[in-house]
């Protein structure tokens, strides 16, 4: 297959609440296991079928290939079967979702990303500030059946590109400076909670494979996240039997800002050539996809739009966005792929929104605003 040049479907299948707060107004919870937990469940239920069938539907299939990718990366919930109350299933949607892709010729990555008591206690691991799901040998289990169920229902769709085994398990650097650590609701759920060890990660992947390729032909990848341990991983597939597979990487030039004062251009274009650098060195072991990458960054985003006219604002702006979205792509070409986070916050395109800092997180508005452009992307 050509190079990945893709999006991320996420908050679809797998709520995140910063992408659409207002899932969460009527119970004020910060997860969806949480607000699963507080909506009486015919409620909860509605609330999730209405979502599903209006925040992404087949016309976003259209725009996204149109707009010059060929791949989506689908985030998916350990609940997808419909057997774990009180959460509901997804399997309808997923099946949609290869409906569209295979009509217009995109491609899909399935990415397990959220486990049973969490893999990096993010919202995005479906419980925030619980982190245990590898010490519970029942669930891990259970994590790998749901793989091969996976690979069951789709591992012979024309539309399937492969399986994604675990999106971030948490490293200990990772998890000590997290936000969301200690943040959970209920303290005694979070208690043993911590990072996620690389002696359990590695046989873990293993049996992942295994299982998934039971089901799954070798035609079609299995993609392992590099738990934010991105130069762990060489020895692991040197002289390992493994068949297409491929390592995921997520770089965000809006992390390394947390940790540097300076926001000009050499500071991101630094950042961005070491990466590109590791990226390239890796991608000689095992192909490397970075699955999740955005253009959000200070540098275009705080300027004093009080000395200049609104029309130059944007005009500089955009440049900006501009010459730092070819900066990422450009170095992102030394691997196997990308795939952008995310292709929407917001449902309706041509409606502005009053958050402005989430536009850049949005493909569908950097297209819109000119930060980033369909040949960019190609």
């Amino acid at each position: 297959m050509e190079k990945i040049h893709g999006t991320n479907l996420g908050n679809w299948l797998v709520l995140e609440k910063w992408m659409k707060p207002d899932l969460f107004a009527s119970t004020h919870t910060e997860d969806e296991t949480w607000l699963a937990r507080k909506m009486p469940a015919d409620e909860f239920a509605a609330l999730i079928k209405k979502h599903r069938d209006t925040y992404v539907t087949e016309e976003d299939f259209r725009f996204i290939a149109e707009n010059g990718l060929n791949t989506v990366r689908l985030p998916v919930p350990y609940f997808t079967f419909g057997d774990r109350p009180p959460f509901v299933g997804c399997v309808e949607w997923i099946d949609k979702a290869f409906d569209w892709a295979e009509k217009f010729g995109l491609k899909i990555l399935l990415d397990l990303h959220t486990v049973p008591y969490s893999q990096n206690g993010y919202d995005n691991g479906g419980i925030t500030g619980v982190c245990h799901w590898y010490k519970h040998p029942e669930e891990v289990e259970f994590a790998l059946t749901v793989l091969e169920r996976l690979a069951q229902r789709y591992g012979r769709r024309e539309g399937l590109y492969g399986i994604e085994v675990l999106n971030e398990p948490i490293s200990w650097i990772v998890y000590l400076t997290a936000p969301s650590t200690g943040k959970a609701v209920d303290k005694e759920e979070a208690k043993g909670s911590g990072y996620v060890p690389l002696s359990f990660l590695k046989p873990f992947y293993h049996k992942a494979y295994q299982r998934i390729r039971r089901y799954m032909g070798t035609d079609k990848t299995v993609v392992f996240h590099d738990g934010f341990r991105f130069s762990s991983w060489n020895r692991f597939f040197d002289g390992a039997k493994f068949e297409n597979v491929a390592l995921d990487t997520h770089i965000y030039i809006f992390a390394m800002e947390n940790f540097v004062p300076f926001h000009t251009p050499w500071v991101y274009k630094t950042y961005i050539d070491i990466n590109r650098r590791q990226l390239e060195r890796v991608n000689r072991h095992v192909p490397v996809i970075v699955g999740e990458w955005c253009i959000c960054n200070r540098y275009a985003d705080k300027m004093p739009q009080s000395v200049m006219d609104t029309e130059t604002f944007k005009a500089e702006q955009r440049r900006k966005y501009r010459e730092i979205g070819q900066y990422e792509l450009d170095a992102w070409k030394g691997g196997a792929g990308w795939f952008y986070w995310n292709y929407q916050l917001l449902r309706d395109r041509e409606t502005p929104t009053d958050e402005s800092w989430k536009e850049s997180w949005d493909l569908s508005r950097c297209l819109k605003n000119g930060w980033l452009t369909k040949e960019m992307l190609q």
